[in-house]
């Protein structure tokens, strides 16, 4: 099977130029980091979504090098998901457009009938579910309206029975009493709904802490320059995710050179909230430090892994923020607290509250995240 992709870049379909939009390029540098890792089994059904709704990986009309070296190694795991079960119509039923795309592929390489993965097309399948959003029916639009009718014809149902009803002519003094005090208790009422809102306004919020935030060792498998902005590096990162490495980008383009970007560590934000950036969704941010003049990386210490937790001390047992809320401003109430002190060390320091002792960025074995040479930096 290693010959596959010399076997494949001679057929003539492989000579055949192919020129990938920027979707495809991200698509294609997504799957060839998932070969790298070695997840192959455990994304299966990311694989097999993918090819249900595209024909081959990259979203091409015809097979290109990334479907032939996931062919290689989804081959195997495929031929053992028929021969090992016996519940094969439930396998045939969940992973149909990888055993589709498997077929096609052994075919248009020829390999060998031994060792070809052999399929019953016989077999009935259940037709493929495909969920999709619900409208809303006539039923409950008019059911909307009803409760919406209802609720405007209760208010002056309700403003009848508090002004009363009077008989022409005038009302008697029972009558006038009573409507003075509804209307003294309605004002004191609104008065203490006034007092009790100026209240909670003027109550201090209390600040955020800097646990809040996922920060992680990311090692950056590969970078390539953005196809359509020149300021940016797409990146794919690990960050230690189940689902697999995600893309980053990063506008670093006028501080770095691309082999700078490549198989490195550095220190991932994870749960900022994934941005478009240029038609690609980054779905992290890679820290820095910076003053006016140039920008360094926040390097993690040695021998960290990808997906290492890293925290500022004291808050190792708090769990982030699955995401940060862009409207809750976090990230921007607690980045203007992150620096450098005189050793290089990453800090968070209240210049607001000098009781608060400094804190650095550290890891579960204590170690401390530093920057190259920049003393006072902006970490973001």
């Amino acid at each position: 099977m290693s010959e596959l992709t010399t076997k494949f870049q001679s057929l003539t379909i492989a000579k055949e130029a192919v020129n990938l939009s920027k979707e495809q390029l991200a698509l294609t540098a997504q799957w060839d980091s998932l070969l790298k890792s070695g997840q192959i089994e455990q994304n299966l059904d990311k694989i097999n979504l993918s090819l249900r709704d595209s024909s081959f990986l990259a979203s091409t009309l015809q097979p290109t090098v990334t479907d032939v070296s996931m062919f290689e190694a989804v081959f195997p795991i495929a031929k053992q998901l028929v021969t090992s079960t016996k519940d094969i119509k439930n396998v045939y039923s969940k992973y149909r457009h990888i055993f589709r795309w498997v077929d096609f592929l052994q075919q248009l390489l020829a390999v060998p009938s031994k060792d070809q993965l052999v399929l019953n097309y016989d077999l009935d399948l259940p037709r493929e579910v495909i969920e999709k959003k619900k409208k809303k029916t006539d039923d409950n639009k008019k059911s909307d309206a009803e409760n919406t009718a209802a609720s405007s014809s209760s208010v002056p149902a309700e403003s009848g029975k508090k002004s009363g009803k009077q008989p022409r002519g005038k009302p008697d003094e029972e009558t006038l009493k009573r409507l003075r005090e509804e209307a003294k208790a309605k004002k004191a009422a609104k008065k203490a709904a006034n007092a009790a809102k100026q209240a909670a306004e003027k109550k201090e919020v209390e600040p955020p802490k800097p646990s809040v935030i996922d920060f992680r060792v990311g090692f950056i498998q590969k970078a390539i320059k953005h196809p359509d902005a020149d300021s940016l590096y797409v990146s794919t990162i690990d960050v230690g995710d189940v689902e697999g490495p995600r893309t980053v980008c990063s506008g670093l383009v006028k501080h770095f050179p691309l082999e700078a970007m490549q198989e490195r560590y550095v220190v991932v934000v994870c749960n900022l909230k994934p941005v478009n950036m240029r038609g690609i969704k980054s779905t992290a941010m890679v820290l820095c430090g910076s003053n006016d003049s140039k920008v360094e990386f926040v390097e993690p210490p040695a021998g960290s892994k990808a997906g290492d937790k890293v925290f500022f001390e004291g808050y190792g047992d708090d769990e982030p923020l699955k995401q940060l809320n862009p409207k809750k401003k976090i990230w921007e109430a607690l980045q203007p607290h992150f620096t450098t002190n005189q050793d290089l060390e990453v800090i968070f320091k209240d210049d607001e509250n000098k009781d608060k002792p400094v804190l650095k960025l550290t890891n579960a074995k204590g170690e401390s995240f530093k920057v190259a040479t920049i003393v006072d930096a902006q970490v973001r």
